[in-house]
């Protein structure tokens, strides 16, 4: 494949994005919505086929199934992107100045973006609208993993696009392969942006490797302190959501830290978890606390490697503290500033929580599983940054734009 003749093709096809109305953006993302939903039986042939290259028990198999019902939710994220406010033309700033000069600050697109990411291919859709949403070509690499169901997703949207005369170059598929993510990496003066989704070793190697700027997205260790004031019920539901709801995602839930006070409550806690089998990394007394209560077979004890350790299984580890400090102090050390929680009565406790913890998401008596674009009232993302430059938290049609400053004058020169 001559990549850099498929670049400059997305780069030349960007620019005609920016001649597109609103209107006609949005009744392109309603129609690949529907098509989405049409082609359910055809997608879910084309997932098999990757599904069956890789054994269940792998974490990245949920992440790579799709279902009729995920497929449908895919569809609606959708929707709900056509209907969100363009975030385009926005006026940011504006001025005039004494000589007459009319100085304005305008959102526009970044123009092409490049996507690394691994056995996702819910993201070759989510993707495509935001970037289309917001005026953007977009370069996708998918993993090997998921090259048969990124396939199919393409070409229903390729279709669409050239039955209703848009450029189909605005979205490009790279074959699966190290040479690809290379090409990639270094191309610049076509891609303006990389977004890598994945694994940490993903994103330390794109942020390595990359020649061209990056936004770091996905990894998440993601911690709920049970603080020594926490009320026992919304802790369990608390607990066990952010842990069992989907067990391979970025936002669930890989350490519990429990305050020694409240090691009397771990049968409850751990009730709902034992429901899902889940197996737990325990220190010592949190395993003192459980042992004989919770089974053998699902109870270990802690190892260094049990914190830090984004699970993305029915696996999470358990610290003891004895103070507020305590907590803080093995977050900042383990966190990779993703989501954090706390579940507290105490008023105080939580204030210096949201002020003291350095995350992109900070959640007081609410389940981590809410780090999310569309529960964020955002329609679909197109990650979760952990970094702090331009973006930071889930990421969706604003910052996947830029500005630029027009500046209208009738003659003035400078002295």
């Amino acid at each position: 494949m001559n990549f850099h003749q498929q670049f400059e093709n997305t780069l030349n096809a960007s620019r005609e994005l920016n001649l597109l109305s609103v209107n006609k953006i949005n009744e392109i993302l309603l129609k690949i919505a529907d098509a989405a939903e049409k082609s359910t039986a055809f997608i879910l042939r084309e997932n098999q086929k990757d599904l069956i290259r890789m054994e269940d028990s792998d974490p990245k198999y949920d992440r790579l199934k799709l279902t009729a019902e995920r497929i449908k939710n895919i569809a609606d994220d959708i929707r709900n992107v056509a209907f969100l406010p363009s975030p385009l033309g926005r006026t940011l700033f504006d001025v005039e100045r004494p000589n007459g000069l009319k100085i304005s600050k305008v959102s526009v697109p970044f123009g092409v973006i490049g996507i690394i990411y691994e056995a996702r291919p819910n993201v070759s859709f989510d993707v495509f609208s935001l970037c289309l949403k917001s005026g953007n070509a977009c370069i996708l690499k998918g993993g090997s993993d998921a090259f048969h169901s990124n396939e199919a997703i393409v070409s229903i949207i390729h279709n669409i696009l050239t039955v209703n005369h848009i450029n189909p170059d605005i979205l490009a598929l790279l074959p699966a392969g190290r040479e690809a993510t290379t090409e990639l990496l270094h191309a610049r003066g076509y891609v303006d942006l990389i977004i890598p989704r994945g694994s940490q070793g993903l994103i330390d190697y794109v942020r390595e490797h990359a020649t061209i700027p990056v936004i770091e997205t996905g990894a998440g260790i993601c911690h709920t302190y049970f603080d020594e004031f926490g009320d026992l019920s919304k802790g369990v539901q608390i607990i066990n959501n952010a842990k069992v709801r989907r067990v391979s995602v970025c936002n669930a839930l890989d350490c519990l830290i429990i305050h020694r006070s409240r090691l009397a409550h771990l049968k409850q806690i751990t009730d709902l978890l034992l429901e899902s089998e889940v197996e737990i990394f325990a220190d010592k007394a949190s395993y003192d606390a459980l042992d004989g209560i919770y089974p053998e077979r699902l109870l270990n004890q802690a190892t260094d490697e049990s914190f830090g350790t984004e699970f993305l299984s029915y696996k999470m580890s358990i610290k003891t503290v004895s103070t507020f400090e305590e907590a803080m102090t093995h977050i900042a050390k383990y966190s990779s500033k993703h989501s954090e929680a706390i579940v507290s009565e105490n008023k105080e406790n939580c204030d210096r929580f949201l002020k003291i913890v350095d995350a992109a998401a900070v959640f007081v008596n609410a389940s981590t599983a809410f780090t999310d674009g569309s529960q964020f009232g955002l329609g679909a993302e197109i990650g979760i940054s952990t970094q702090k430059l331009h973006a930071r938290g889930p990421m969706a049609l604003e910052e996947l734009t830029s500005y630029k400053w027009l500046v209208e004058g009738d003659g003035q020169v400078r002295s």
